[in-house]
């Protein structure tokens, strides 16, 4: 069963904050502000080793209220040697709430810029890894809300550790054998790390996962703090790249490619057959965009939280995007679906903001019409207009991008790094060994706003049916399977309009004024392919219906693996969208490689 995230509750002990849950305080009494420069920028020599480096990685076991993120930022800010982007991983199995955050963090008027940034980005409190960029995307911070034990999850090179768990006699897990073994697994050549902790168990474990450990001057009470420096050998990941890439595919997966990498300053050729971006499925009057819950928390559902979360903080920082997070409500379908529905809710305690179940009056008041069932609302959901995106994320680029619209290529473009973005083609360029790529034709009916009550939200139950965008009411998908026909039917017309009298109690029946067809990927675990497909050649394609959630986690995913930098998620849910799965399960299944 899965894990529900339990909050942090605001406390404190003589006026120190205090945690409850552990019986400690989250800083020494002689002020958290200090503490972090002394022990944790002091104890790992910091700013002075960043200088001049092109990254920098920092791993945090225990965020807290971010009182040693906001401090390490604000010495960078003012570091003129500084590092060209500081990256900032931390762990937290209890996050405060943003209300909380806001309380804590006025103690320190001096923090005041970064904080009030750190707020304005703070995510929902739900299980996984959030990321946000500050300072034009030269800070970066990564947050785990999850135990400690996702540590060995994680993929990245840290060159420096702050180990800052609440007391080993209070919470053991934090300082575990366990634990410094998967964090000397993630140690770049050289890393440090620094703790207030000076306790023999904590130093035995550095030592005997390859730290040389010393003592000095503490802070505050601790007359004693401990600091260490990896000794163990291994490949060093400061090696210079060609920044140049090319990326086959101009609709939603190729643009935001092209987005994130140009925006670590890649030089970036974009090849599209058509002659302009977003002619095939991103090519749709309107889409919708929301997460899946599931009552285990499976890997799909985790990894759409990822994706969606992400999505919308890439929606908002382009301001030329149409969209609007009006909210989805998910119908159930029957009631074993709607029994599932309850327990999602209940298994992981999500927050009313993320998710939650409602009736079907309660769904029908979310919706201003009446609609056929209860089922989960989702507040942040809604509707977006894809080529709008497409052509922001594109234009984000400036002239690092040079675009070749109408070019159909019949082999990989010569780049240092290739990315294939075009969906069902991407395998008549690179062979991947196992996979089963099935074509599957949409056609989406569209319907004149007055022709039908529209819902003011997304409504989804089988199919989708969007509030007026533009006066069109969108209603939709067929879902046809290796299907080519590029013709509107009559026949996919009326299985639209059958779902959308299963979702809401219409007084009358509509007719389509149009519609489009438009054709997706999918495989057959309908998660995308995302990741390494061969040597300089990657892959970001079959989003299947959900492009519009996965291709902001794809581009970032890409993006952090060409660069070497700390991954956006747990490598668990990274392995899952890799290409290699296909080879491996086929391997232990016994089945030899299948050529297209």
């Amino acid at each position: 069963m899965p894990e529900a995230l339990v909050p942090a509750r605001l406390a404190f002990q003589e006026g120190t904050p205090y945690s409850e849950a552990f019986g400690d305080v989250y800083h020494s009494a002689a002020g958290g502000r200090a503490q972090a420069e002394h022990v944790f920028l002091k104890g790992n020599s910091l700013p002075g080793r960043w200088a001049g480096r092109e990254r920098f990685v920092i791993l945090e076991t225990g965020f807290g209220f971010g009182l040693n993120f906001l401090a390490t930022w604000q010495a960078w800010r003012r570091d003129p040697e500084r590092c060209a982007r500081l990256h900032f991983v931390s762990i937290e199995k209890h996050p405060f709430s943003l209300q909380d955050l806001r309380t804590l963090h006025a103690r320190y008027p001096d923090l005041e810029r970064e904080a009030a940034e750190l707020h304005s980005v703070w995510p929902l409190l739900v299980p996984g890894g959030h990321r946000a960029q500050f300072e034009g995307g030269k800070v970066v911070l990564t947050l785990f809300f999850s135990d400690i034990k996702v540590a060995r999850d994680l993929r990245l090179a840290a060159d420096a550790f702050y180990l800052d768990g609440f007391a080993p006699a209070k919470n053991p897990d934090m300082w575990s054998p366990q634990l410094m073994r998967s964090l000397s697994r993630l140690a770049a050549p050289g890393a440090t790390a620094a703790t207030w902790s000076v306790a023999s168990s904590v130093r035995s474990s550095l030592e005997a996962t390859g730290f040389a450990v010393e003592k000095r001057a503490g802070f505050g009470h601790k007359r004693e703090m401990l600091v260490a420096r990896n000794l163990r050998k291994g490949p060093d990941a400061r090696t210079a790249m060609n920044r140049k890439a090319a990326v086959v595919g101009a609709g939603v997966a190729g643009a935001a490619v092209c987005e994130r990498l140009c925006a670590r300053g890649w030089e970036v050729e974009l090849y599209e057959r058509h002659p302009e971006p977003a002619q095939e499925a991103s090519g749709n009057h309107a889409g919708t965009f929301h997460p899946i819950v599931t009552p285990d928390d499976s890997v799909f559902a985790r990894l759409t939280r990822a994706g969606f979360l992400l999505s919308l903080s890439h929606f908002k920082k382009h301001s030329s995007v149409r969209w609007d997070p009006c909210g989805v409500l998910q119908l159930a379908r029957d009631a074993k679906e709607e029994a599932s529905q309850r327990a999602s809710i209940a298994a992981l305690a999500l927050p009313p903001g993320y998710a939650q179940y409602v009736t079907r009056e309660e769904a029908s008041a979310h919706a201003g019409v009446p609609v056929a069932a209860p089922g989960l609302w989702f507040p942040e959901g809604g509707w977006i207009q894809p080529r709008s995106l497409v052509e922001a994320q594109l234009e984000a680029c400036g002239d690092r991008l040079k675009t070749f619209f109408g070019k159909d290529i019949s082999q990989l473009p010569d780049a240092p790094a290739v990315v294939l973005a075009n969906s069902a083609e991407a395998p008549k360029l690179q062979d991947i060994p196992h996979l089963h790529l099935r074509r599957v034709r949409g056609q989406v009916s569209h319907l004149a706003a007055g022709a039908i009550d529209a819902p003011h939200v997304v409504v989804l139950r089988g199919g989708m049916v969007l509030p007026p965008v533009g006066g069109i009411c969108v209603v939709g998908a067929s879902f046809d399977l290796d299907d080519g026909d590029r013709a509107l039917r009559e026949d996919s017309h009326a299985g639209n309009l059958e779902r959308l009298e299963r979702t809401l109690l219409l007084k009358m029946k509509p007719e389509a004024v149009g519609g489009r067809v438009s054709f997706r990927a999918v495989t057959p675990d309908r998660l995308p392919v995302v990741g390494k497909l061969g040597e300089g050649v990657y892959g970001a394609f079959a989003y299947g219906s959900r492009g519009l959630i996965w291709a902001a986690l794809a581009a970032e995913l890409i993006a952090a693996q060409l660069e070497g930098e700390p991954l956006p998620l747990e490598g668990k849910l990274a392995d899952a969208m890799h290409p290699q799965r296909f080879t491996r399960r086929a391997e232990s299944r016994g089945s030899r490689p299948s050529r297209p």
